[in-house]
C-alpha cells in the first residue's frame, strides 16, 4: 500500500485554527500536524496533541511570523524585536547563522517541554529551503534524529517521503489525481493549512478565509470515502515511514 500523509501546518497558530485542524483529524482524512511552538495557541494546541495521541505531530519551525522565544537576537528580528517578514529573506540578506540555529533548537526544546515526542520536522513559509538555513536547518534534524519535510535537496541519509505535493486540492480531486502524484513512490507528504477563524488568523495571516475550504475539503464525505475504502492508498504519518 501507497502511504498517504496530509499534514496541516500552523497548529499552534491560534485556538481557531487549532480547532480546524482537529476537525479534519476526527472527521477526514488529515493524519499530521506541525506545531508553531512560537505563537499564542502553542499551548492549546499541545493540549489537544495529548489528548489525540494518533495525530502525528511535528514541530513547524518559525522564522518569520510573531515573535521568537529567544530575546538577544540582532539579524533576525526586526526594530521592535519581532522576526523579519518573509519579504526579508527574498531578496539579498545577511543574517547570524548562530542566532537562527540557537532559536530554533529553543523552539524544539520548547516542544519537547509539552511532553510531547515530535514526528518530524518542517518550517513556516519553507525558510529552511533558504541558503544558510538550509545548513541550520539539516543539522538540527540530525541533532534530534527526526524526518523531514522532502521540499529541499536531501542527502540520502535523511529520513522523508519520497514525493511532497504543494496543492490539497489537486492531491484530492479523486484517486487518479492522487495516483498521478504518486507515480512510482510509495512515500507522499500533502500540505494543507486547515483552520477556522478568530481575530488572530484574520488580521495576521493572508491566508484565512481559504483555510475553511481546506477543512470543507479535508472533511468531505466524498474524499474520506474514497481514501479509506481505497485499495491502494493509506493514511499514515511520519512515524510510519522512518
Amino acid at each position: 500500500m501507497k502511504k498517504l500523509i496530509i499534514n496541516a501546518d500552523d497548529f499552534g497558530y491560534s485556538h481557531a485554527v487549532n480547532y480546524g485542524i482537529l476537525d479534519c483529524f476526527q472527521n477526514g482524512v488529515l493524519t499530521s500536524a506541525t506545531m508553531m511552538v512560537n505563537m499564542p495557541g502553542a499551548g492549546h494546541a499541545a493540549a489537544l496533541a495529548k489528548e489525540h495521541q494518533n495525530l502525528g505531530v511535528g514541530i513547524h519551525l518559525v522564522l518569520t511570523c510573531g515573535e521568537p522565544l529567544l530575546t538577544t537576537h540582532k539579524t533576525i528580528v526586526d526594530s521592535n524585536g519581532s522576526f523579519r517578514n518573509l519579504a526579508f529573506y527574498q531578496g539579498s540578506y545577511t543574517i547570524d547563522r548562530e542566532e537562527v540555529k540557537t532559536e530554533w533548537q529553543a523552539q524544539i526544546e520548547r516542544f519537547l517541554s509539552f511532553g510531547l515526542t515530535p514526528t518530524h520536522l518542517d518550517s513556516h513559509h519553507h525558510i529552511n529551503t533558504y541558503k544558510e538555513i538550509d545548513e541550520v536547518f539539516l543539522e538540527l534534524a540530525d541533532r534530534y534524529g527526526l524526518p523531514v519535510r522532502h521540499n529541499m535537496k536531501l542527502p540520502a541519509a535523511y529520513v522523508t517521503t519520497e514525493k511532497f505535493e504543494l496543492s490539497l486540492e489537486k492531491a484530492l480531486a479523486d484517486e487518479d489525481s492522487l495516483l498521478e502524484i504518486f507515480g512510482d513512490a510509495d512515500t507522499l507528504e500533502v500540505m494543507s493549512h486547515p483552520g477556522y477563524l478568530d481575530k488572530a488568523i484574520y488580521t495576521g495571516s493572508s491566508y484565512n478565509y481559504p483555510r475553511l475550504d481546506e477543512v470543507e475539503l479535508l472533511t468531505s464525505s466524498k474524499v474520506v470515502d474514497w481514501i479509506k475504502q481505497s485499495k491502494t492508498i493509506e493514511l499514515a504519518t511520519f512515524t510510519h515511514i522512518a
